[in-house]
């Protein structure tokens, strides 16, 4: 990879409810192509599946290369409302760990395997990189996981399916 490719700093945002192989997937491919990658684990109460704190914990130990932020939050998401979009913006910008540096300005590139990346990166003056968005390389997603925890095992790190053993099954 020439240094053309590569990014001063990235983000990748997600809830990772609960962070599988795909995501390790993701996280590996993104770190390798950044100076500086950071992930927002995003949690609200209501939504989650697993803890929000949990799953910040799992993925600073299977990553310890990047930076795992714990975002909890009350946020919806209707990408209509522009009153929203503010308050994603601020609180995605508050939790941006580089307050100086060559980081401090915040992401120059967004990751993600979903197309819906491309608004997110635009209002942060980032390049929005899809990966693997039809899931070749390990076709599995979170909801499937949630759906039916017990036929997609293999597709979890050990402590994540450890604990979906035994909290879910």
């Amino acid at each position: 990879m020439s240094d053309l490719d590569r990014h001063r700093s990235g983000l990748i945002v997600g809830r990772f409810d609960p962070p599988h192989l795909g995501h390790s997937y993701m996280i590996d491919w993104a770190a390798d192509r950044c100076e500086q990658l950071v992930v927002y684990v995003n949690t609200s109460t209501e939504l989650d599946a697993a803890p929000g704190e949990l799953r910040a914990a799992w993925l600073s130990e299977l990553h310890p290369h990047v930076e795992v932020i714990h975002v909890p939050h009350s946020l919806h998401t209707d990408w209509d409302d522009e009153a929203l979009w503010a308050k994603w913006l601020a609180l995605f910008r508050d939790r941006w760990p580089f307050a100086d540096g060559p980081h401090a300005a915040g992401p120059d590139a967004l990751f993600s395997s979903d197309p819906y990346i491309d608004e997110l990166a635009r209002r942060l003056d980032a390049t929005a990189v899809v990966v693997d968005a039809e899931r070749t390389n390990v076709p599995i997603s979170a909801t499937q996981i949630r759906e039916a925890p017990g036929e997609h095992l293999h597709r979890l790190a050990p402590p994540v399916r450890a604990w979906v053993e035994s909290e879910w099954l």
